[in-house]
């Protein structure tokens, strides 16, 4: 197929073109000015938020074991169900209980017995030895009188021998009949001992068959069910758990694990916000209850467990979801902010440390500041001559410390070394102050952490210039919500221009070169 003369002059038309704009391109990124995204200096709300996960329980969870060994009979309750305390949730099999309870009651009743029976010798061995005394007192007269009779002669002597003989033995048998009585009075007391003994025994095998119920210890739900009717139950050194008891689902609490580089900037009483992922879109509240001391340790890892208040009056919440806690440790309500990528721009060929004066001068200007907060110390404390000795000896540790944070390489271990450091000379300060002291310490803390957020560290932002090269501009940084980070001094205002990052040419231009992409 032949083209008409007309055809042939546009195709070659549009082949110039064609060849015009590859031309066009190719001097445009040889030669060209490089291209960069840009965003503005805003001015708005800024928060530093403490991130971390719980898990939501009941504030108050009860086991239900059991002290008993056996089977269980019945179950009067399942997952859900709604107890008051003392109702009986379940019972095991009474009858080997029921058997202990009449065995050690014919025990009583035998114990009971015996006291009867030596009760009875007791007195029969009392009849004894009033009889035993008449004899005497008979034998006695009856010697008085051979003893007469003798003088005036009217007897033989060997007639009051026997009569002697006669009150003598007399004499020995009460005594043996007086110790017979203490031997029966104390057969009473050992057979009232073993009534008390067979009583105590009765008394623990009626407790037992108590036992056998199953009763809920607390108003609550049943959370937990660990056992079926006619499975065994055996209770040795530890008793089985067969409910688990939450006393009330309206009132829950987030245990979270906070690291030991934010718990430092956590208070009670602070409030939280949490999301449970059954409900994304919705926002739950609460507040810090407690910060447990107790460090917990995972692959080296510390972290304290923080017990957050959750309200659950619906009770759409359940005990062992996951919470995804929210801690507002920090609030600006009105700052100049740039977005966290413009600090990180270097523009190629720019150097990354400061003019050797400006960095030996940072270091002086910042170390006014601890100077500083020691003499308000001392000042608002008025600490005795032992405990500034000892807060002298900490002050002193801490500057050392962070002399050599600065001398780390990696930004990122420097601040949470940073930050572990602050925490535990918190600690090493309070456990110096007296009671009275350690609320004007923390207030003098706030004070200083206001001041540190206001002017914490130091930056570059780099904005276009007029002849279309980067412009580095020199500022102090604030507040950073890990998004936006608040620019506190500097030559910035609302709705300037920053750079961001390479535009897709530059960003092609450094990567190599390329041909144009017809799709």
């Amino acid at each position: 197929m032949k083209l008409s003369p007309v055809r042939t002059v546009a195709v070659l038309a549009m082949l110039a073109a064609a060849a015009g704009g590859w031309g066009w391109y190719a001097v445009r990124n040889s030669g060209g000015e490089a291209r960069y995204r840009l965003a503005k200096v805003e001015r708005g709300p800024l928060q530093a938020v403490v991130v971390a996960s719980g898990t939501l329980n009941a504030v108050t969870t009860v086991q239900v074991g059991s002290q008993i060994s056996g089977q269980i009979l019945e179950i009067f309750a399942d997952f859900n169900t709604q107890v008051k305390k003392h109702q009986i949730i379940a019972r095991i099999d009474p009858q080997s209980f029921e058997l202990r309870v009449n065995q050690t009651r014919a025990d009583v009743d035998a114990a009971r017995s015996a006291v009867a029976v030596a009760t009875s010798t007791l007195a029969a061995q009392k009849a004894e030895a009033g009889r035993v005394k008449v004899n005497l007192a008979d034998a006695e007269r009856d010697l008085n009188r051979k003893k007469l009779l003798v003088d005036k002669k009217f007897i033989s002597p060997a007639e009051l021998d026997k009569a002697k003989t006669l009150y003598d033995a007399t004499r020995e048998q009460l005594k043996s009949v007086e110790a017979q009585l203490e031997v029966n009075a104390s057969q009473i007391r050992s057979a009232q001992a073993a009534v008390k003994q067979r009583e105590a025994l009765l008394r623990q095998a009626q407790v037992d068959l108590e036992r056998t119920i199953i009763r809920a210890p607390v108003d609550g739900t049943v959370i937990l069910r660990n056992v079926d009717a006619g499975q065994t139950v055996a209770a040795s050194l530890q008793a089985p758990v067969l409910f688990t008891i939450a006393r009330d689902l309206r009132d829950m609490q987030v245990e979270a694990a906070i690291d030991e580089a934010d718990v430092g900037r956590l208070r009670v009483g602070q409030l939280v916000s949490f999301t449970v992922d059954a409900f994304p879109r919705r926002d739950f509240g609460g507040e810090i209850r407690q910060i447990r001391k107790s460090p917990v340790n995972v692959q080296n890892v510390i972290s304290y467990t923080v017990v957050i208040s959750a309200a659950n009056p619906d009770q759409t919440l359940l005990p062992g979801m996951t919470a995804n806690v929210r801690v507002v440790v920090d609030r600006r309500d009105n700052v100049l902010k740039v977005p966290n990528a413009v600090l990180r721009f270097r523009p190629s060929g720019a150097g990354e440390s400061k003019p050797a004066a400006e960095a030996q001068a940072a270091p002086q200007a910042g170390g006014q500041a601890p100077a500083r907060f020691r003499q308000r110390v001392y000042a608002e404390l008025k600490p005795d001559e032992s405990q500034k000795a000892k807060l002298e000896q900490i002050f002193d540790d801490v500057r050392e410390q962070m002399v050599r944070l600065r001398d780390m390489p990696k930004d990122a271990d420097r601040r949470k070394l940073g930050e572990r450091l602050r925490v535990e000379s918190r600690a090493r300060v309070l456990a110096v102050l007296t009671e009275a002291q350690k609320p004007v310490y923390e207030r003098l803390l706030a004070e200083l952490g206001g001041a540190r957020a206001a002017a914490s560290g130091s930056g570059r932002v780099w904005v276009p210039g007029a002849d279309g090269q980067p412009r580095q501009v020199d500022v102090r940084t604030g507040l950073t919500d890990g998004t936006s980070t608040e620019i506190a001094e500097g030559a910035l205002k609302e709705g300037d221009p920053v750079i961001v990052g390479l535009g897709d040419a530059a960003a092609t231009k450094r990567a190599g070169p390329a041909g144009p992409r017809m799709f």
